[in-house]
């Protein structure tokens, strides 16, 4: 029996390790169906690391061909490395960026990976789909992409105009940082503005004058006068013999500066008399209509007149030397005038009218040579209107009425006698001003169409050359092109074009239309003032 019992358990320990390689073989040829999520390679070294791509919340598994002993994450914010199996490495990535990741295998070897964790698409896409749809929805039928990329916001197409461009951008930079790199459809002609501007003024004034002066150059043995000093009296001197504008009698001499209206002197009697009896009146009518053309928004002056020289005096002298320079003041019908179409088709204006003139009445006169002053009127307002439509921006009527009664007291109260004792003046003046304006939007005129001129009643003289001297028209040089090369433009290059460039002009005098010019300076020798040198009568 003992020996029976042995023969079976040989037979049983035999048949198990018959089997046991049948069995180890079996899971050895099902492992390849299995595909592993990243196989390691089988040598790896850290001068020359594998790449490993993962995206922000998503994993992937690293395989080993041996057991890992422990792994290590160079920047932990940027993803993280968990064994879950003796051979599995579970990456995640958490953050946007680039770090490192080492494996050491049993037996010392190493593995080295270069982990480029890339942002997820998800948000990415989420925030170019909803630019999308508030871009389709302001501003419906124009073709805007966009592109997201980080924090960068590329906005693509073209845009009708540079507002609809404007308000992608400021719809992108809601979001992120916008890029422009937009197209603009070429913009139609802006509009053309003809301003008429209309000055009406009168002025009228009435003035009565009644006066009288009576001098003795030894009437009675008497030497005197007797004045109101309203009107300019006599001087009475004994200088001897009478000068020029004098008479005189004995030695005694009466110069008489103004003899006004009226003038006696009895010589007989030596006693003489001025007299200022007089009535004037005046009318000044001034009807000026200038006329300016203007684009929407830019701005247009018009001057007719001239400018006139007046001296001025440099601060400080040097060596008794008075430096005095020469500038300019214009005067004339001006007009300043800034013309936009406002979004319910009226026109607003910034206008600015002005008619000036010479007033030798209240000018000055220095070292002989005379300074006028300037009568000026001017507007400076605001309006808006309709095309065609007239406002009377500004408008005076002035009324005014001055009276001066002189007299010596006593001897003007006696009746009748008194009124040689006694000096009236009466002045009145009336104003009436009006200024008128009137946009209205122009067209040019056709090619061809002759335009209304003066009519000129003396002829000139036949040109010289019998060919105009011009430039040849079309039928010489060909057709122009009337419309853009392109459609549309980048936005940068329209916004370049419509940049106002000013314009400066520079009149004979040195000066601006818009200033005053300074001639060169010149010297006087001698006291301040004396042998000043100042500007000819205009």
């Amino acid at each position: 029996m003992k020996q029976h019992g042995r023969s079976a358990i040989a037979v049983i320990v035999s048949s198990c390790l018959f089997l046991f390689p049948l069995a180890s073989e079996a899971p050895a040829r099902q492992q390849p169906t299995q595909p592993p999520a990243s196989q390691a390679p089988q040598q790896s070294s850290e001068e020359s690391p594998n790449e490993l791509f993962v995206t922000v919340g998503k994993s992937v598994i690293v395989n080993s061909s041996v057991p890992i002993e422990r792994v290590s994450v160079g920047f932990g914010d940027t993803a993280e490395a968990t064994v879950v199996a003796p051979t599995e490495v579970l990456v995640n990535g958490k953050a946007p960026g680039e770090t490192s990741l080492i494996i050491w295998q049993q037996g010392g070897g190493k593995l080295f990976f270069d982990i480029l964790v890339q942002p997820s698409r998800f948000a990415t896409n989420g925030r170019a789909d909803i630019l999308r749809r508030q871009i389709a929805r302001e501003l419906p039928g124009q073709k805007i992409d966009v592109s997201v990329e980080n924090d960068l916001i590329f906005l693509r197409g073209t845009a009708k105009n540079l507002t609809s461009a404007n308000r992608a951008m400021a719809i992108a930079s809601a979001m992120g940082k916008p890029v422009d790199l937009l197209y603009v459809d070429v913009p139609a002609p802006e509009a053309q503005i003809l301003l008429k501007v209309r000055f009406a003024s009168v002025d009228r004034s009435l003035l009565n004058q009644l006066g009288m002066n009576i001098f003795s150059t030894g009437a009675t043995r008497t030497i005197g006068s007797v004045t109101t000093q309203q009107f300019s009296p006599p001087t009475l001197s004994t200088s001897g013999t009478s000068g020029t504008g004098g008479v005189g009698s004995k030695g005694v001499t009466a110069t008489i500066s103004n003899f006004l209206n009226l003038f006696f002197f009895r010589p007989d009697l030596n006693l003489g008399a001025t007299i200022q009896a007089l009535e004037q009146k005046g009318v000044v009518e001034t009807l000026a209509e200038p006329n300016v053309l203007a684009e929407n928004g830019k701005e247009a002056s018009f001057l007719a007149g001239g400018e006139f020289p007046y001296p001025v005096v440099q601060g400080g002298t040097s060596g008794g030397t008075t430096a005095i320079t020469i500038q300019f003041r214009q005067f004339g019908v001006r007009l300043n005038f800034i013309p936009t179409i406002t979004p319910r088709g009226s026109i607003k204006l910034q206008v600015a009218p002005e008619v000036s003139a010479l007033d030798y009445a209240n000018g000055i006169t220095l070292q002989g040579f005379t300074v006028p002053g300037v009568s000026v009127r001017n507007v400076n307002t605001e309006v808006e209107l309709a095309e065609g439509q007239s406002f009377a921006i500004g408008g005076l009527l002035d009324n005014r009425e001055t009276e001066t009664f002189s007299k010596i007291p006593f001897i003007g109260d006696i009746p009748i006698l008194g009124k040689f004792f006694q000096s009236k003046t009466k002045n009145r003046t009336n104003t009436e001003l009006m200024v008128i304006v009137t946009p209205q939007i122009v067209r040019p005129s056709p090619a061809g169409q002759q335009i209304a001129g003066p009519n000129f009643p003396v002829p000139f003289l036949p040109p010289n050359t019998g060919k105009e001297m011009a430039t040849p028209g079309q039928n010489v040089t060909g057709p122009v092109p009337v419309t853009p090369p392109t459609p549309s433009i980048p936005v940068e290059s329209l916004v370049e074009s419509l940049v106002e460039k000013p314009l400066v002009v520079t009149s004979t005098s040195g000066g601006g239309y818009g200033g005053s010019g300074q001639g060169a300076a010149m010297g006087t020798t001698g006291p301040a003032g004396q042998g000043a040198a100042a500007p000819p009568h205009p």
